[in-house]
């Protein structure tokens, strides 16, 4: 009974390891679980109280049960079916297939490290960065939105940065849902994002079944009312100018849609632009198909340098060298409306008439994002020194052309929210920019473009084009 029993070290550490996991576990983990879902549900309750658009009972559903509401979807587990049938594989290999794809899309959303961390980390580096400027076509139109509705912001994608203005700007509205590229799939900014509430997407999948999960995961959050935001061009511009809408989030989000008895969905047009895009070179660098692709490396490392670089600066300069980031909220389009008006409905069609009608609503959407596009000073001068580029000219006789075109533009009904008592320290502030960045040729006190600076320059003048059509 005396007996003492010797244990090697390394039984005895793993006996403890275990039991330290079992105290945790069993006695400190749910304390801490309970102390942190109370924080987090003490700020959805203050911050339901002044958001215009409350965070929905979706988006604070627990994370596993979203991903099996949607592998045992019905279209889902046809999809399954189907797939297993034509791949001659186990169903239960398909279904796993499908819980990774859900898996891989379903966000993980956090109401604080969205208002209490992602706002201030949003406002700190917008404000860091850029003169920030916001807009409204019309602002008693925005305040009638029926807050059940589904609310989906459609807009234009001139940066990345555009994820960060747009939350920023509405975190005193709404919670946003994004739809986010698989460029933020790595560790550790992959978990910020999902608890940011962003879904991932795989651009281009041609894989049906994933396509099919993805489709049910935005129809449910849809149907559920969360707050949306979506890139209408599908990815960032290269060279500038609006591209072509893209209609499979618009089509996952109208096939099912009836008009008589669904909530109702409202898109708000949303128009960006900026007198600096921060990836402006490496986005104009892919239209050039012989240039050779560069190593995550450099990327990694130019990336760092240019952020410590930037951030080192004295704000005034900071601020003189980005200049303004201007975003503009346009007028609200609603399905239910929409429908009612064309006589349509979209549950009732097939693919091919479906898909029609989907493309005629993506060209109104669009028609109202161009409109929504603010006339940054760059880009309005930038479009002067090309008009001009065989000749030399005066700082004092482009800006003179300047304030000419900005007059047109104003009649046009373009946003410019450049005041007549300031246009002169705008635009001299609009050509520090163009001249700091080397695309000036100086010359006795005249300038004119550098050649090799062209393709530059169009691409800040294009974010402007569609209003000399």
């Amino acid at each position: 009974m005396d007996s003492t029993i010797t244990l090697p070290l390394w039984l005895f550490v793993l006996i403890a390891v275990f039991a330290a996991i079992m105290v945790l576990d069993r006695f400190l983990m749910p304390g801490m679980r309970w102390y942190f879902r109370r924080r987090v549900n003490r700020v959805i309750d203050e911050i339901n109280t002044r958001l215009d658009v409350e965070i929905r009972p979706l988006q604070i559903t627990q994370r596993k049960a979203l991903i099996e509401r949607l592998v045992y979807d019905e279209k889902v587990l046809d999809a399954i079916k189907q797939t297993a049938q034509e791949k001659g594989m186990p169903t239960s290999v398909v279904q796993d297939k499908a819980r990774k794809y859900a898996n891989e899309i379903t966000p993980a959303f956090n109401a604080y490290m969205y208002f209490r961390i992602g706002y201030w980390i949003s406002k700190k580096l917008a404000r860091l960065i850029y003169r920030m400027r916001v807009g409204f076509f019309d602002n008693h139109e925005l305040s009638k939105v029926d807050p059940e509705s589904a609310v989906v912001f459609v807009m234009n994608h001139r940066s990345n940065m555009d994820y960060v203005l747009v939350s920023f700007l509405v975190a005193e509205k709404t919670a946003l849902s994004y739809a986010v590229g698989e460029w933020a799939r790595i560790w550790p900014l992959q978990t910020l994002i999902k608890s940011m509430g962003a879904f991932f997407v795989r651009r281009n999948s041609g894989n049906p079944l994933y396509r099919r999960v993805l489709e049910r995961y935005v129809n449910m959050s849809t149907r559920a009312g969360v707050c949306q935001a979506v890139f209408l061009e599908g990815g960032l511009s290269k060279d500038g100018a609006l591209r072509d809408p893209r209609l499979g989030f618009l089509d996952y989000m109208l096939r099912d849609f009836h008009a008589d008895t669904d909530r109702d969905i409202t898109f708000i047009p949303v128009g960006i632009n900026y007198d600096r895009v921060i990836e402006d070179r490496s986005l104009v660098r892919r239209l050039d198909h012989d240039a050779e692709e560069r190593s995550k490396w450099f990327v990694f490392k130019t990336t760092v340098r240019f952020m410590t670089k930037t951030l080192l600066l004295p704000r005034k300069i900071r601020l003189s060298r980005f200049g303004y980031a201007n975003v503009n909220f346009g007028n609200p389009v609603s399905a239910k409306a929409y429908c009612e008006q064309n006589g349509l409905e979209f549950s009732q069609l097939e693919q091919e008439p479906r898909f029609e009608q989907v493309s005629k609503l993506a060209d109104k959407l669009m028609v109202e994002i161009k409109a929504a596009i603010p006339i940054t000073p760059v880009a309005l001068m930038s479009e002067i020194i090309l008009a001009n580029r065989n000749a030399w000219k005066s700082e004092l006789e482009l800006k003179a052309q300047a304030l000419k075109r900005m007059e047109i533009l104003k009649q046009l009904g373009a946003p410019i929210r450049i005041s007549s008592n300031t246009t002169e320290s705008v635009f001299d502030g609009a050509l520090i920019i163009i001249e700091g960045r080397g695309w000036l040729e100086m010359q006795d006190n005249l300038c004119k473009a550098k050649e090799k600076a062209i393709v530059m320059l169009e691409y800040y003048a294009n974010s402007i084009a569609h209003w000399n059509n």
